[in-house]
């Protein structure tokens, strides 16, 4: 077999695996009561730009509840040094990363029980990963070697993730 026909094989074998995969439930698009209120408040007009907002109230699996909202209007988003957000983008950029940040929000704290983990890397490479997520604020460290995410970088970072997510 060629490689253009290897190449369509995969394409379509492809096709099938998202075809037969079930999809993720969704908020129903048609109710947007977020962002009627959200325009509402801060319309669309000639004078003013609009808002951006995102909120979220959650229960994550070690059974802790936590209710954010964030807004900023247009034009403070559009003016601000998007280059600031550099840091926080790119320690998110690295699968190791996100996973050590799924199982910190299921319940593993301490940097030992994140080394064990498989497909994390050595003791070395775990910590250098915690110190970047450290830094750009998405974990805090309350005590030597345990870490958790800040309550107010929770609902942010499935908002994240929810923003990473094809749109269908």
């Amino acid at each position: 077999m060629d490689l253009e026909e290897r190449v369509t094989e995969l394409e379509r074998r492809l096709a099938e695996l998202v075809e037969s995969a079930p999809a993720a439930p969704a908020v129903p698009q048609a109710d947007f009561w977020a962002l009627d209120a959200l325009k509402a408040r801060h319309p669309v007009t000639e004078e003013a730009d609009g808002a951006v907002l995102f909120t979220g109230a959650v229960r994550v699996p070690t059974g802790h509840r936590y209710e954010w909202q964030y807004g900023l209007l247009t034009e403070t988003v559009l003016d601000e040094d998007w280059q600031e957000a550099a840091t926080s983008f790119a320690a998110l950029g690295h699968p190791v990363r996100l996973t050590l940040l799924r199982e910190v929000l299921g319940g593993l704290r301490t940097a030992a029980e994140l080394a064990a983990l498989d497909g994390v890397g050595t003791t070395g490479q775990v910590y250098h990963h915690l110190r970047q997520l450290t830094g750009a604020g998405w974990l805090h460290s309350p005590e030597r070697g345990r870490y958790e995410i800040p309550a107010g970088r929770v609902v942010p970072l499935l908002v994240v993730l929810t923003a990473a997510r094809p749109v269908t």
